[in-house]
């Protein structure tokens, strides 16, 4: 049997702290991007023997597997059933403390009035750690569009924290 050309392994070592981050940062819940990227790396393990190095670097292959993955997160919500399976509720695990990760309100608030695209370059720059071009090649926006987008949707940030200092101040 031939091996993989990745190391699966290598790969995750190298990579799970970025593809967890971009996760962190678009569902704001660490359950959520704990389970989305163990997923991310169950479909890598699955399909390692189709990774291809002439077409993307490692970390570009595991975020592309990633955003793929987090657009079917948001899709499943209405294909979920909404009775529960015990005649019990079970307690929530989304309220405490420990399931939401600790970005401020105000960054909470700055980042919910961008549009999906903007939190997305967002997450994958801050959370997935992504350079510039790496964005690009994995969206297929042009270079110059992915920074001008970056640049306009961290002014709209700083602008919106700002605002909502200054009226807290007052």
């Amino acid at each position: 049997m031939k091996a993989p050309p990745i190391d699966i392994g290598e790969a995750y070592d190298e990579h799970v702290w970025r593809v967890y981050g971009f996760f962190a940062y678009r569902t704001g819940r660490s359950v959520e991007a704990e389970d989305l990227t163990q997923a991310t790396f169950e479909r890598a393990l699955r399909s390692a023997d189709r990774f291809d190095a002439r077409k993307g670097s490692p970390g570009t292959w595991l975020m592309a597997i990633a955003h793929n993955l987090l657009i079917d997160h948001h899709r499943r919500p209405a294909n979920r059933p909404s009775v529960p399976l015990t005649d019990q509720a079970l307690p929530s695990t989304d309220s405490g403390p420990e399931s939401r990760l600790g970005v401020s309100p105000e960054l909470e608030t700055a980042l919910a009035q961008l549009s999906d695209r903007e939190r997305e370059l967002i997450a994958l720059r801050y959370g997935g750690d992504m350079t510039g071009p790496e964005i690009a090649e994995l969206t297929g926006l042009s270079l110059a569009n992915v920074q001008q987008i970056l640049s306009r949707s961290l002014r709209r940030m700083r602008a919106s924290i700002e605002d909502g200092r200054a009226l807290s101040a007052e």
